[in-house]
């Protein structure tokens, strides 16, 4: 078996355009898995091997690449940067044991590699920094590290000093070991030096490696004992204060250089192998009950003696046929070996078991915990699932997806392709949970639903290229929703009499408003019997079965709580069906009465705009219905953060572009829901109403 000690799986994730990719390339280089290195301007990189990737030069899906360093086996996932597509980083994070943020040098910390952040904290990743691009225009490593500290409210520990700035940026000094490592202008990472320190940096070295000795210390009480008695510790004693303080994410090694220019490359793979923690250094995996979804105490421990248990993190399509990305857990996955899938409790047989090197494939006849490799053929796997031990039945703590806030209608141009579209759409919701698709049971048009316009937009692309479907694209649609504002005490009565048995139910109840967020919320309060407790969850399904399709324009409705308090039956006509059609009528009756009220998404809008254009976009968040929530100046311009409703921000980005002379970048997620202005919902209603028609 594999030691595990000698295995790092990681991910790279940063904002739009800080440069994940061209690390990942470089890394790949460096390790000698490729030759030749591909270089995203020009839409040949290893891991961005989608038509639409290499096209647009971002990154969409996650791909994961093996390589090794220094005898140990690095695990690579490169995440996208895009916010339509944070799925991504979040479902690669859930399966990852380290990771390494990449910053823009002259950029900085952007609104992305916030949410990244964010992210990447909740999952408690330990992570390495790395500040990219110092051979830009502007940029400023030491400003960026004061960033990190500012605006992510992290602890960056500063490993690397850079030497030369923008064009003059030639190397790196290690602070650690005091040494300066210099490139020639060549551009290959092997053609470097390592030398004295520069004598104009030596001071500034001291002081960094003052702070990062006093730092590392801290991590074991003898060490800073004998350091504060003036014993200096060794290097080897410091790396090994600096990888606990790492996994216990109490700062993070912060690296600088170059990727694209091939500069201190080798220092951060090095900082990979001694500070980011092995699969077994990680907490493990808890396990949860397979229906409440509650942890139920026991951990997926990463060992290859325990029972099999793994998680299926991502499906992808290509020209091998359907792939399914699995991290082990523990146990021990063989070729032709059945297993368990835990969601689904039907099993499957593993056919091939391939590692993944970006675009190619090594065949494997057996993988352990730790691994993070790919199977070929599966059938009823998606994103999420535990896959178990047939004996041992387990389910892992599942993922969480966030809701899609977009919707476009689309038709096949040509009749004959709808087929054709449907198993197109169905293999891509299977890749991308974040992605959904329905049926409007009205109009027989097929609904897109997605977290943005880009998102939306590479799907459409995707379904032209690849499966060969042109379609027809509608207008984007808002996923409104529908509440009540006002408490209510009404009654309803279902009797029907028609020959043979009747059907009697009365029901007397409260509406009212519910918390934010809380959905749906039932409760009975019946006393002496007037509506047996049998019929009780009857009354719950009528009202739930109702909440989908609201009372204003057929929104699903949200936040609201029905109490039953009390009603009647009938000894032989009372059933659980005649009180859940009471329960549906009185729905019908009640809600209206409410002061039912349409409510829209709001967007956390994070706008980066050159300072002479503050005021154009300030004017033109506002005209959108926005609140402006915070302004922050940075180096190369100003952010502005706002709530924006998702209604008014169509087309955003390329008037954006216009008012800031194309400067201008944002990001935006979901944050809410609120309560439409009364023209706007007027006019969102009378559409409903038209389209019902």
């Amino acid at each position: 078996m594999a030691d595990l000690s000698k295995y790092r799986n990681i991910g790279i994730f940063a904002h739009v355009d800080a440069g994940k990719t061209t690390t990942t390339e470089r890394i790949l280089k460096l390790t000698g898995q490729i030759h030749k290195t591909g270089e995203v301007h020009d839409g040949e990189s290893t891991t961005d091997f989608m038509e639409q990737e290499a096209e647009r030069g971002i990154t969409i899906q996650s791909a994961a690449v093996s390589c090794f360093w220094n005898d140990h086996r690095l695990n690579v996932i490169d995440t996208p940067g895009h916010v339509d597509f944070t799925v991504e980083v979040y479902r690669s994070l859930k399966v990852l044991d380290g990771g390494i943020g990449v910053f823009c040098g002259s950029g900085g910390v952007e609104p992305q590699s916030e949410t990244n952040w964010r992210y990447a904290n909740e999952s408690e990743v330990a992570r390495l920094i790395f500040v990219n691009k110092l051979d830009r225009m502007g940029a400023d490593f030491f400003n960026v590290v004061d960033q990190v500290k500012n605006v992510l409210g992290a602890n960056p520990l500063v490993m690397t000093l850079p030497i030369g700035r923008e064009d003059n940026f030639v190397g790196v000094v290690d602070v650690l070991n005091r040494q300066a490592y210099v490139w020639d202008d060549t551009g290959l990472p092997e053609n470097y030096e390592i030398q004295e320190v520069p004598a104009d940096m030596v001071d500034d070295l001291e002081a960094y490696r003052e702070e990062l000795v006093e730092t590392a210390v801290e991590q074991d009480e003898e060490l800073m004992m004998a350091y504060m008695e003036g014993e200096e510790p060794s290097v080897e004693q410091l790396k090994a204060c600096i990888r606990k303080g790492t996994r216990d994410l109490a700062f993070f090694p912060t690296f600088c250089g170059s990727a694209f220019k091939n500069k201190g490359m080798q220092l951060i793979l090095d900082a990979v192998v001694d500070y980011l923690p092995a699969p077994t250094e990680v907490d493990a995996q808890p396990l949860t009950d397979k229906d409440t979804g509650e942890p139920t105490g026991e951990v997926a421990t990463v060992s290859a003696d325990e029972p099999l248990r793994a998680l299926a993190f991502k499906i992808m399509d290509d020209r091998f046929g359907a792939l399914t990305f699995i991290r082990i857990y523990s146990g021990v996955m063989k070729k032709g070996d059945t297993i368990l899938n835990a969601a689904t409790g039907k099993t499957e047989r593993i056919g091939r078991m391939v590692e993944m090197q970006a675009d190619d494939r090594n065949e494997l006849t057996q993988a352990q915990a730790g691994d993070i490799i790919a199977v070929v053929g599966m059938k009823n796997v998606q994103t999420g699932h535990t896959l178990c031990d047939p004996k041992h039945e387990c389910t892992l703590e599942p993922m969480i997806f966030p809701e899609p806030v977009i919707s476009i209608a689309v038709a096949p141009k040509d009749k004959g392709s709808t087929e054709k579209m449907g198993i197109a759409i169905g293999k891509m919701v299977a890749e991308d949970p974040s992605f959904q698709v329905e049926t409007d049971e009205d109009s027989g048009e097929t609904i897109l639903k997605g977290m943005g316009e880009l998102h939306l937009d590479i799907k459409v692309d995707i379904l032209k290229r690849t499966y060969g479907v042109e379609l027809t694209v509608g207008a984007p649609q808002v996923a409104y929703r529908e509440t009540i504002t006002q408490a209510i005490e009404d009654s309803y009565t279902h009797k029907k009499q028609s020959g043979g048995s009747g059907q009697f139910g009365k029901i007397d109840y409260r509406i009212k408003p519910g918390e934010p967020n809380s959905g749906f919320t039932f409760s009975s309060t019946v006393v002496g019997g007037n509506v047996p407790k049998e019929f009780w969850p009857a009354v719950e399904k009528g009202f739930a079965s109702m909440m989908d399709n609201g009372v204003l324009a057929g929104f699903p409705t949200l936040d609201v709580e029905v109490e039953l308090f009390d009603g009647g039956f009938h000894a032989v006509d009372s059933s659980a069906i005649a009180f859940e059609i009471a329960a549906k009528g009185a729905f019908r009756q009640s809600m209206p009465k409410a002061g039912a009220q349409l409510l829209e998404p709001i967007m956390k809008v994070d706008v980066f705009t050159p300072e002479d254009h503050v005021g154009d976009v300030i004017g033109d968040l506002n005209r959108r219905r926005g609140m402006i929530k915070d302004q922050q100046a940075g180096a190369t311009g100003v952010r502005i953060k706002a709530d924006v409703p998702l209604s008014e921000m169509f087309g955003y980005i390329g008037h954006l572009r216009t008012i800031t002379s194309g400067r201008g970048q944002f990001s935006m997620e979901f944050a809410h829901y609120a309560p439409c202005p009364a023209n706007v919902a007027e006019e969102v209603i009378a559409k409903a109403k038209e389209e019902s028609k």
